[in-house]
């Protein structure tokens, strides 16, 4: 669950909000979702479509990320070499089921998210069979070789960043970290994000709140908390 607005007051006075904010919808892809049962399901992934629409409107950048990968990853899952099972390369980790292959239906946007076009920036991950990154600022597990969000953001002199997408537990918490360490602070909308699973969903967000993450439930916490003002009145 998200902090109290008091303690959400508190973090977000230490915002400067007269910069320009961003956003971001990591992997927001149908792979992730129901919809494709026999790839990575996340529980009611395909229902953050509209959160995700709503805290754009306090962004003045929108950033997303899909993953892309080639049909013959090295780390896919065999019946023999099972989901999660250990993989020793530079920059895959565990094994996954297919998924967010090019022209599947996993790898489409979400509907009623915009196109890629239509983003300020944009970036595919996991393109290479042997890499495998979970976060949407790099391309590799060493975090050595950017995919050029953060060059991005600064570039716009963005300091706030507003985040959801799936999953909570994986690709979402990892951005985050690599946004705070970046210098970042960073908004994680909970109602905008769906986990895998409810053990590591819930010490992933315990895990972005103890680096600096500040967690809301919604956008409602947004429109309605006074510390918000500034910003809805400077961007929307």
């Amino acid at each position: 669950m998200g902090v109290p607005l008091s303690q959400v007051s508190c973090s977000m006075n230490k915002i400067n909000l007269k910069t320009p904010v961003a956003c971001m919808d990591i992997d927001s892809q149908y792979s992730f979702t129901p919809q494709c049962p026999d790839e990575l399901p996340v529980p009611h992934g395909d229902e953050i479509v509209p959160e995700l629409n709503e805290q754009a409107k306090f962004a003045q950048y929108r950033i997303g990320s899909k993953e892309a990968h080639p049909v013959h990853a090295i780390w896919f899952a065999t019946p023999e070499q099972p989901t999660l099972s250990k993989i020793q390369d530079d920059n895959v980790d565990v094994r996954w089921p297919k998924h967010c292959i090019p022209g599947t239906k996993g790898f489409e946007q979400l509907k009623g998210l915009p196109h890629p076009s239509q983003y300020d920036f944009f970036v595919w991950k996991g393109i290479e069979p042997d890499m495998h990154p979970y976060g949407s600022c790099f391309h590799d597990l060493n975090e050595k070789l950017s995919t050029g969000i953060i060059e991005f953001l600064r570039d716009k002199g963005v300091k706030t960043v507003i985040v959801g997408g799936l999953a909570t537990d994986y690709c979402v918490k990892n951005t985050v970290l690599q946004l705070l360490n970046a210098g970042f602070e960073t908004i994680v909308n909970l109602a905008a994000c769906r986990g895998l699973n409810p053990l590591t969903t819930s010490l992933a967000i315990s895990q972005m709140k103890n680096h600096g993450a500040i967690i809301i439930d919604s956008c409602d916490v947004l429109n309605t908390n006074p510390a918000f003002v500034k910003v809805t009145s400077l961007i929307r």
